[in-house]
């Protein structure tokens, strides 16, 4: 068995396309399509088909892909029994975060691992929605993302899943507004609101559809921003209304007051493929962003 033909077949069912893999991994998109057929070829067994001008999995691809991430992880475990031989963790640990969930994490995280030099962190913040966090554990050994409370869960199947929080997602209102007076809002009151959203398919315009079914009217979204700070501003400079993160917001632009009737909020979430952890040095980042994430949520 040709662990790098395994390694490109993980690939492919991660990234979704031949091209996306070849780019990755510095292939030619002729030379992935090749190894993919040897592939094939040593298991007797058709395990892509032709998908327009691309090529996707069959039902025999995705349950090797799944066998694959087994094999992969017990060499990345057998790695990590060497690393385990070192007295302190140590090498490079990539993590991808989402923009706010890197404004609310991040600075502690930094904080916490400058303790432990041996260990360098290369960070990034990366706008995502849910469906796009797959791809992402194919580059980074660690992905902080966020999902609604009632956006399915990630396939525990073939990734690791760690929650680190649930954030509250509150009505932001000027300071000035009427409804500012009042301990929470219910969603019959935001009906003739203009409100201020992020691009569909991100967990708050999520949100918003949950309380366009309860309402029965479709809240009029006048700007689509999805930097929270942006949002804020617009807010507090009277332009709309939004949902904003509680634990994110400054208080002293905008109120915020909880929605009543609907349960808003986001699961803050660290996804990673099966066997990342066993690294130490990755297992030490994990256990800070969780410390992070308790200190926040206290």
């Amino acid at each position: 068995m040709d662990v790098r033909r395994l390694r490109l077949l993980r690939e492919l069912a991660d990234r979704g396309t031949v091209t996306a893999v070849a780019k990755a991994l510095a292939y030619t998109p002729s030379a992935v399509s090749q190894q993919i057929r040897a592939l094939q070829a040593e298991f007797g067994v058709q395990l892509t088909e032709p998908a327009g001008r691309g090529l996707r999995l069959t039902d025999a691809g995705w349950a090797l892909a799944a066998r694959a991430d087994e094999v992969l992880a017990a060499l990345d475990r057998a790695e990590a029994e060497l690393d385990s031989y070192r007295s302190t963790p140590r090498g490079v640990v990539r993590v991808a975060i989402f923009p706010s969930g890197a404004f609310l994490l991040l600075p502690g995280l930094l904080r916490r691992m400058s303790a432990h030099p041996e260990v360098r962190l290369e960070c990034r913040d990366v706008d995502m929605t849910p469906g796009e966090v797959p791809g992402l554990t194919a580059d980074f050994d660690l992905v902080v993302t966020h999902r609604d409370d009632q956006a399915p869960p990630f396939d525990g199947e073939r990734m690791a899943i760690t929650p680190l929080l649930r954030e509250p997602l509150d009505v932001a209102l000027p300071l000035g507004h009427p409804l500012a007076a009042q301990e929470r809002v219910e969603p019959a009151e935001l009906v003739e609101e203009p409100w201020l959203s992020v691009d569909v398919g991100f967990p708050v315009d999520d949100v918003l559809r949950s309380l366009a079914v309860r309402t029965g009217v479709r809240p009029k979204v006048v700007q689509r921003i999805n930097d929270f700070k942006v949002t804020e501003a617009l807010v507090a400079d009277g332009h709309g209304v939004a949902l904003l993160p509680r634990y994110s917001a400054n208080l002293r632009t905008v109120a915020l007051r909880p929605l009543g009737g609907v349960r808003a909020g986001r699961n803050i979430e660290v996804v990673s493929r099966r066997g990342a952890t066993e690294r130490p040095a990755v297992q030490l980042v994990l256990d800070a962003l969780i410390a992070e994430a308790s200190r926040i949520a206290e």
